[in-house]
């Protein structure tokens, strides 16, 4: 892969790359046809990084369809898909990791310690092996996208991180590969989240207290049969700090439960 990359940049290609862990939707494949229109090249990653789940999460049921994967791959016009092995990114004796301080300790990485250390780490590995012009994440991994571009502003890294929009099902939903292990009645019901979402975002920008907007949001969430949350919170759009009035750029980011499946959505303030 590297050979290949260093081949097209010596005759002035541009390369466009979307990192994913596979179980490809259609929010991936707006990622890939945005690559597609914006450079002369497209790498797409299908890895399923060991170093970003927990030992009592779902690495091992992660869905895994590569065929599938990789037939969309080919009908949008990727270049090369690039399925390397965990040797292949963690090699025996293996010992780098990289961490973004205080971004990886907020919110998801409260709750899944040690989950942005692996995301930073393999995804650097992926800008060295692939030299992208241009990297595509999708903004509702709004922490990861945002703890992505730290990274490569402090290291200097010479391309860009380009955050793009959240595509959402009919109902609201955000895709998202995780969806497929909600039961049916589990998917109804997940589509109250965005909802809620932009229920407190909408009050809040009628000059409702931020608190109080978000009080009604967590009620009506966790009116959601088997549901919890992990967080609810609006933040600083750049440090992910929490605030108590809005400012431009703000979100609201939420990790919600809804039986054993964990899902989590943002929207930004006006």
């Amino acid at each position: 892969m590297s050979r290949l990359a260093i081949l097209w940049k010596k005759k002035g290609q541009t390369i466009g790359f979307v990192p994913t862990m596979g179980a490809l939707h259609e929010g991936h494949a707006s990622l890939i046809r945005r690559a597609r229109k914006e450079n002369d090249k497209v790498v797409v990653s299908i890895f399923v990084n060991p170093a970003q789940f927990g030992p009592n999460e779902d690495f091992s049921r992660y869905p895994r369809p590569f065929d599938k994967d990789r037939a969309l791959c080919a009908a949008l016009g990727v270049d090369i898909l690039y399925h390397p092995s965990p040797e292949a990114i963690y090699p025996p004796g293996y010992k780098s990791f990289i961490e973004v301080e205080g971004l990886s300790q907020l919110w998801c990485g409260h709750f899944r310690p040690g989950h942005f250390r692996g995301v930073a780490t393999v995804v650097l590995n992926l800008f060295q092996t692939v030299s992208p012009a241009r990297a595509y994440f999708g903004e509702k991994d709004y922490q990861q996208l945002t703890i992505i571009k730290t990274m490569a502003r402090d290291l200097n890294l010479s391309m860009r991180v380009i955050g793009c929009q959240t595509l959402r099902e009919k109902d609201g939903l955000a895709m998202s590969s995780r969806n497929q292990y909600l039961s049916p009645s589990e998917r109804r019901d997940a589509a109250m989240l965005y909802r809620s979402l932009c229920e407190a975002s909408e009050k809040i920008n009628q000059g409702i207290e931020i608190a109080s907007a978000l009080k009604a949001a967590r009620q009506k969430i966790l009116s959601i049969p088997n549901s919890r949350i992990d967080y609810l919170a609006a933040v600083d759009g750049l440090s992910l700090e929490e605030i108590k009035s809005p400012r431009l750029g703000a979100r609201i980011l939420a990790a919600v439960w809804i039986g054993k499946t964990r899902l989590i959505d943002n929207i930004k303030l006006a």
